[in-house]
C-alpha cells in the first residue's frame, strides 16, 4: 500500500488544518489508519487512529481538538484539526495497517507510511 499524504502548512495559533492521505495499491488489505507526528527533537507520536469500522482513538493532547475520519470509497483518510497550537508544530505522517495473503498462504501483516507533511503553527 502507498500512501499520498497533503494539506499540510503554515497556520496562526488557533487556527485550523485539514490534512488528507490518500491510499493506492492493495486498499482492500487495509484495516486500521491512523496519524503520527514527529516534532523537532522529539520521537514520533501517535495522534489518532480509525478503524475500518469508524472506531476512533486519540492523543490526549489533542482529544477535543483533532477529528480523525477516513472515506473507504475513496481509500483515504483525514485528520481535521481546530484550535491548533505552536506545540502542535511537527511533521505529520499518516499509516496504514493492514493483513494480505501470499498465493501460497502466507500472511503477511503490514504498516504502511506516507511521506510526511509539515504543519506550522505560530504563535
Amino acid at each position: 500500500v502507498q500512501l499520498q499524504a497533503s494539506g499540510g502548512g503554515l497556520v496562526q495559533s488557533g487556527g485550523s488544518l485539514r490534512l488528507s492521505c490518500a491510499a493506492s495499491g492493495r486498499v482492500r488489505s487495509i484495516t486500521d489508519m491512523g496519524w503520527h507526528r514527529q516534532a523537532p527533537g522529539k520521537q514520533r507520536e501517535l495522534v489518532a487512529t480509525i478503524t475500518r469500522n469508524g472506531d476512533t482513538n486519540y492523543a490526549n493532547s489533542v482529544k477535543g481538538r483533532f477529528t480523525i475520519s477516513r472515506d473507504n470509497a475513496k481509500n483515504t483518510e483525514y485528520l481535521q484539526m481546530n484550535n491548533l497550537e505552536p506545540e502542535d508544530t511537527a511533521v505529520y505522517y499518516c499509516n496504514a495497517d493492514g493483513l494480505y495473503y501470499n498465493d501460497d498462504g502466507s500472511p503477511v501483516v503490514y504498516r504502511s507510511w506516507g511521506q510526511g507533511t509539515l504543519v506550522t503553527v505560530s504563535s
